[in-house]
């Protein structure tokens, strides 16, 4: 009869696979708890009281923030609301801020998305200059704008003298100009969020499919834009709303016409002199757009990863 094997002799535990193989039940699995990376369970990450040196400051700069809201709202005209805004001056200015609005943020995804594949995907000497131009108009008063396109595009501007005299066109103080003026603080907006899209789209994708032969725009139009098209959408959206408020640039470069160039916001700027309540109700409807834009951008910006 057979005898069976010996049994090896049992050792010290190898530090290295301790805890992280398959071992008796009655094993501590230690590696495998040091290194699994799991969170700390819920309320025992930061213990004790609330420390009031955060907690003050950051309620004084909540109230800071929510306050004139809400005094906006207390303020507002309620009972003759809808009148007001039934007023021919106030849908005209609306009329005209939406059509501005929507006409310029179509021209910044013509220009502003290829711009901003340009500055994500190809490298050139001077590209970090690049980008720090593309967002001047982020930290530049938007006044300083109006009179730079005043004077570039004025009709003795720089290119504005040109215009007039080779094709005919004139934008200071036209409905056009207020689209430029728009374009021209709204564009880093929509730059700026396809740029981080792009950054962080997969680059695989557009790797395989230039291995299968698709030129540069094939891959472009039919792989990198359908990636990054919430990036997209998030900058335009955020493009049309800089647009509909803006202000300083278009009183400068297109002045303040009814009908014509007098937008939501100059209509704000002119009815706080004569009529208050009427500014109140104009800038409740930019205030609402505003909490229609926030709140379409919710999941994206808002919400936790």
């Amino acid at each position: 009869m057979s005898s069976l094997p010996p049994k090896p002799e049992a050792g010290p535990p190898d530090d290295l696979h301790f805890g992280l193989q398959d071992g008796p039940r009655d094993r501590p699995r230690v590696g495998l708890r040091a290194t699994s990376g799991r969170r700390p369970a819920s309320g025992r990450e930061v213990s004790g009281r609330l420390p009031w040196v955060l907690v003050v400051p950051a309620v004084l700069g909540l109230v800071f923030l929510v306050l004139p809201l809400v005094g906006l709202l207390v303020r507002a005209p309620w009972s003759t609301l809808l009148e007001r805004l039934a007023e021919p001056q106030v849908l005209e200015a609306l009329r005209l801020s939406l059509i501005t609005a929507t006409v310029a943020t179509v021209l910044c995804l013509l220009l502003g998305v290829p711009l901003a594949w340009l500055l994500a995907r190809v490298e050139f000497p001077g590209r970090r200059v690049v980008r720090a131009l593309v967002t001047v108009p982020l930290v530049l008063p938007p006044v300083v704008g109006g009179v730079a396109l005043l004077l570039v595009l004025g009709r003795r501007g720089l290119v504005g003298e040109w215009l007039e005299a080779g094709f005919g066109i004139t934008l200071p103080f036209t409905t056009a100009g207020v689209v430029v003026a728009e374009a021209f603080v709204a564009m880093p907006f929509l730059v700026i969020s396809v740029e981080g899209a792009l950054r962080a789209a997969d680059r695989r994708f557009e790797e395989a499919a230039a291995t299968l032969g698709a030129s540069r725009w094939t891959v472009f139009r039919r792989v990198t834009l359908p990636m990054v098209m919430p990036g997209v959408v998030a900058g335009a959206v955020l493009c049309w709303a800089r647009a509909l408020g803006e202000f300083g640039a278009t009183i400068t470069f297109a002045g303040n016409f009814p009908g014509t160039t007098r937008t939501m916001p100059l209509a704000v700027y002119l009815a706080l002199e004569t009529e208050p309540e009427a500014a109140i109700v104009l800038s409740l409807v930019l205030l609402a757009v505003s909490v229609v834009v926030l709140a379409s951008l919710r999941d994206r910006w808002v919400s936790a990863p």
